[in-house]
């Protein structure tokens, strides 16, 4: 079976966010198994005039910079020219919320994408025209794109068959099953400072184990 190298690429102002992210963890196994190769790109190198400017006012008035249209574009391009099939991911509040299920599509999808990350007020609107699909977290305000970028990676690359090792791991884990909550989970002492595992946990009846972790998951999801 030949294995397709997941490529993701990151356009920002700060590629240095990530060399932590990327060194580390389930990250660094999948690039050193080379089941994922990831990047960045750094967007002030396609700044403009000799201070590689890549932020302006905006028209109309208002508080703050915004990014400008042509370092973008520019950076695109030549993530695109690193992988020409690529799909362009832009960092924005306003987009989709990513899903478990959308982790999943991307890790199976045969192509790589590029993740372009915001800062200051945003970035010039002309930039969405080259974009495949915006993307967030979350309705709530970060200071750039590039946490949102980290937490997307991960959540694809976990999901790349190899890079868990057992390939149940990530179908029984939160939100895999029909956006189902994952259920309470137990090691080693069975007694801890007065307080004991579930004894059905320790009794080794593998049919009343599932239907007790279903029921537990039931309970999550209602709150209760």
């Amino acid at each position: 079976m030949i294995v397709t190298v997941k490529k993701l690429q990151v356009i920002t102002l700060f590629p240095e966010m990530f060399a932590g992210v990327f060194g580390s963890s389930m990250m660094w196994k999948a690039q050193s198994n080379q089941l994922a190769k990831l990047s960045t790109i750094d967007l002030r190198e396609f700044g403009l005039g000799p201070r590689r400017q890549v932020d302006d006012t905006p028209y109309g008035g208002g508080d703050g910079m915004l990014l400008m249209v042509e370092p973008l574009y520019q950076a695109i391009q030549a993530a695109r020219a690193n992988d020409p099939t690529a799909k362009v991911l832009l960092m924005t509040p306003r987009g989709t919320t990513w899903r478990q299920a959308m982790a999943r599509e991307y890790a199976e999808a045969t192509h790589g994408y590029i993740l372009v990350c915001g800062r200051y007020e945003g970035y010039d609107e002309r930039i969405v025209e080259f974009i495949d699909a915006e993307v967030s977290v979350g309705e709530y305000v970060l200071t750039g794109g590039e946490l949102p970028a980290m937490t997307i990676i991960d959540s694809i690359v976990r999901l790349i068959p190899g890079v868990l090792g057992g390939e149940e791991s990530a179908v029984i884990e939160s939100f895999s099953d029909a956006e189902t909550l994952e259920f309470p989970q137990y090691t080693r002492p069975a007694k801890w400072r007065g307080r004991q595992v579930p004894d059905i946990l320790l009794s080794g009846h593998h049919g009343q184990v599932a239907e007790w972790r279903a029921s537990q998951s039931r309970r999550i999801e209602r709150g209760l």
